[in-house]
């Protein structure tokens, strides 16, 4: 094995954004049962940091491509293009008060202890996070547009964040 290889071939699949789920979770388990430090107990010094080192890479890659988001990034990263994340300040001004709306009424309805409004605003949220990223796979894996993809990516990079918020929010509101 190499450590100098990409994520996608560590796994041999297609550095894509659109990628088979259970075929990446079978090469995983096939990989770690390969590279687990468990199966070097036996074995020097050498081997046994060896297998530590393999362990984390495979678990690295696999983390990375596992989630959609780490994964488009991933993604750019590979074609040497700037997701620009230190730019978010510099998002449309349509955008950002459309996520100053979404959290006002998650902050609305976290005050208020309306649970089954925050499930309504987590469901729409995650129709919107859904057709998001078919988006961005489209604009990754089909029209290889690598400005118009950082710039999505920066924007789910907001709405993933948002969405952690809505789950606390939903939390407090059943203790």
């Amino acid at each position: 094995m190499d450590f100098n290889t990409d994520h996608f071939s560590l796994f041999e699949l297609p550095a894509r954004f659109r990628l088979d789920a259970p075929l990446l979770d079978g090469r995983y388990l096939e990989m770690q049962s390969r590279v687990h430090p468990d199966r070097f107990t036996g074995a020097g010094d050498a081997e046994r940091r060896l297998s530590l080192q393999w362990a984390t890479r495979v678990n690295e890659a696999y983390q990375t491509l596992k989630k959609p988001l780490p994964r488009a990034r991933y993604l750019l990263h590979l074609a040497d293009h700037d997701v620009g994340s230190e730019n978010n300040v510099l998002m449309p001004t349509d955008f950002l008060v459309e996520q100053m709306e979404w959290r006002e009424a998650v902050a609305e309805a976290r005050a208020a202890g309306e649970h089954h409004e925050l499930e309504h605003l987590h469901h729409r949220l995650q129709h919107d996070i859904g057709k998001r990223y078919e988006e961005l796979a489209a604009l990754l894996d089909d029209a290889h547009d690598l400005d118009q993809a950082a710039d999505r990516v920066r924007r789910l990079m907001f709405i993933e964040k948002l969405l952690v918020e809505l789950d606390e929010a939903m939390i407090a509101c059943e203790e």
